[in-house]
């Protein structure tokens, strides 16, 4: 599908980016690849990641300026939605600001793309956007309602939305894993809760999730990926097993368990070898076989939280891991 296909990356040059883009290359050549990011430096240093690879465009834009991603679309297939204001703190102390990016900036782009005739458009989501507990959650919760409801806004044009969701992703910026080996050293790790749990997820697998959606979308779903659990003790004990762990107590915003399908959407979700896919509740898109392609409903009452997970992760996968993916864990805290 993405084959010689026109490609447009909003926030672009983030750690989503910087993963989805090298490997959309190799895997399906696509004719362009259009990096829109407000940070020429970042831009800069992708360039010369990337070798000036003459599939890629750089626009400085950004998804609040509704002229400049109508510019930016022109002649593109399918946008892959990764721009958001993501650090919880920030969106409490600047909620405006959050706002604006995550809100008004989803219905730039939905009004952008079905305009200018885009063909499908995957919207990035985030664990904290189920049940949202914090700003932030909160605006991506709504942002994922717009381009659900996108569908239908679209009318007789071609342009077609879905979202996927996924939470903690192993080794991105200002995640936990890199945060911990910054500070090992210290011989002190700071831990919310003994009980905390959290989903484990590697760029990859969120990049697979995005090329699924694409290939098997119509229109209104919300991709969730079947991902290991693990308790946060046992990764911070994984990364310095002689440090002293600190218990500081949960902090605004903040969850002790990630959740990615609640109760309520338990109604609407089926289920697939290694992914959930929910359906939208609206104008009786949840009942179509082409939807649901063979996929089985979940029980009522389902909920796939970090702490009910079937699947564990172990320290030893874990610290594989880690060792596997240790220069590039560096490379993205130098960004």
């Amino acid at each position: 599908m993405l084959t010689n296909s026109t490609i447009l990356v909003t926030g672009g040059t983030g750690s989503f980016g910087n993963t989805f883009i090298p490997m959309t290359l190799e895997k399906y050549n696509p004719k362009k690849i259009i990096v829109y990011s407000r940070d020429e430096m970042k831009q800069w240093n992708m360039a010369k990641r990337l070798k000036d690879d003459p599939r890629i465009r750089f626009f400085i834009g950004d998804v609040r300026d509704r002229d400049r991603l109508y510019r930016a679309l022109d002649g593109v297939d399918y946008v892959v939605h990764a721009a958001a204001t993501k650090i919880v703190p920030t969106a409490e102390y600047d909620p405006f600001e959050c706002i604006k990016t995550n809100i008004n900036g989803a219905m730039n782009l939905i009004d952008a793309c079905i305009d200018k005739d885009v063909k499908r458009v995957v919207a990035l989501s985030t664990d904290k956007a189920c049940s949202p507990v914090n700003l932030y959650g909160a605006t991506k919760l709504c942002s994922d309602k717009l381009f659900v409801a996108g569908n239908a806004y679209a009318g007789g044009h071609v342009t077609r939305f879905a979202v996927v969701r996924y939470g903690n992703v192993m080794g991105s910026r200002g995640s936990v894993i890199p945060f911990f080996l910054s500070i090992k050293d210290k011989g002190v790790l700071p831990i919310t809760d003994e009980r905390m749990t959290r989903f484990m997820i590697t760029l990859e697998q969120g990049v697979e999730l995005v090329w699924r959606a694409f290939d098997d979308m119509e229109g209104g779903e919300t991709y969730v990926r079947k991902i290991p659990s693990m308790k946060v003790v046992d990764l911070a004990k994984t990364i310095a097993p002689e440090a002293k762990l600190d218990f500081v107590g949960i902090r605004p915003g903040e969850k002790l368990h990630e959740q990615m399908i609640t109760v309520e959407d338990s109604f609407f979700t089926y289920s697939y070898p290694d992914y959930f896919k929910i359906l939208p509740a609206t104008d009786n898109w949840v009942t179509p076989v082409d939807r649901i392609k063979g996929g089985v409903m979940v029980t009522e009452g389902f909920v796939y939280s970090s702490d009910n997970n079937k699947e564990w992760m172990t320290k030893e996968t874990l610290c594989a891991w880690v060792e596997q993916n240790m220069e590039r864990i560096r490379e993205r805290r130098s960004r």
